[in-house]
């Protein structure tokens, strides 16, 4: 899952029109036999289908992995938290990404259903899924991968049922304020409670219109710090709307697994 340049091969294919806004990228990941150890993926709100072709990965969920955390073939609904991954060295594998509108239409479930979960394939009750596992492994060319996986999620999410109009509404406005905009506003615009708006990101997103915000405003905050040289985490704390910096370093550490100061010189 992880796209460390020196520790595999990755080949990105470029989606078409047909996917805009429901899935954010389609990849082929090829370790080549240096291993990953406690690589960390910080929060986001992106839903992975993963097809496996080789050794599985030890994940989990806000912590190391232990013994029993190895998946090869899964999906994992939106987690409000950071991930850990560690890796044999020898893991393959065709990895979609859907946004939570683009999941929600895949998928064709309750998303509270998958949410905060690492999910086998195997224990997914869907058919059409498990024929794409079966043709992806009969291919090898990397190409011919990624063609067909991008034609089966085309296809599937043409007959698939779109998120409701409201629940995509409030998902929109969160995205374009970056989250900082306050719920219970936009439950009134919609003319529905603030418990009716939560209960129906739940059933359709996975997690509360709330825990969208956090992870929309924590993805600002990476995104302008990535843009400086020497980032003034008192100042983006503010400009990314959040309470003070304590407020930011306490979600930091939730959503990244680490502070803002050791971020800083992981990524340098």
């Amino acid at each position: 899952m992880a796209t460390e340049a020196e520790a595999c091969f990755t080949m990105l294919r470029q989606s078409g029109a047909a996917l805009r806004g429901l899935v954010s990228r389609i990849g082929g990941y090829q370790e080549n036999g240096r291993r990953l150890l406690g690589v960390i993926e910080m929060a986001s709100l992106v839903v992975p289908l993963i097809i496996s072709f080789g050794a599985p990965y030890a994940i989990a969920l806000g912590r190391a992995p232990r013994k029993g955390d190895d998946y090869a073939s899964f999906t994992a609904g939106i987690y409000p938290g950071h991930v850990v991954i560690d890796s044999t060295g020898r893991s393959a594998c065709i990895q979609i990404d859907f946004t939570p509108l683009g999941a929600c239409r895949f998928f064709g479930l309750p998303m509270r259903e998958i949410s905060a979960r690492m999910v086998h394939l195997d224990d997914l009750p869907d058919a059409e899924i498990a024929v794409l596992r079966r043709r992806l492994e009969d291919i090898e060319d990397w190409n011919r991968r990624l063609h067909l996986s991008e034609a089966f999620v085309v296809e599937r999410l043409r007959r698939g049922r779109a998120v409701s109009a409201g629940v995509a509404s409030a998902y929109r406005e969160l995205a374009f304020y970056h989250g900082n905009v306050r719920v219970a506003a936009i439950a009134r615009r919609l003319d529905w409670s603030r418990k009716h708006l939560a209960q129906r990101f739940h059933e359709e997103i996975g997690v509360s219109p709330k825990q969208v915000a956090r992870i929309m405003r924590f993805n600002r905050l990476l995104d302008v710090a990535q843009r400086e040289e020497s980032p003034d985490w008192a100042g983006l704390a503010a400009e990314c709307g959040y309470a003070d910096q304590a407020h930011m370093t306490r979600e930091f550490a939730e959503f990244a697994g680490t502070t803002p100061a050791r971020w800083e010189m992981q990524a340098a």
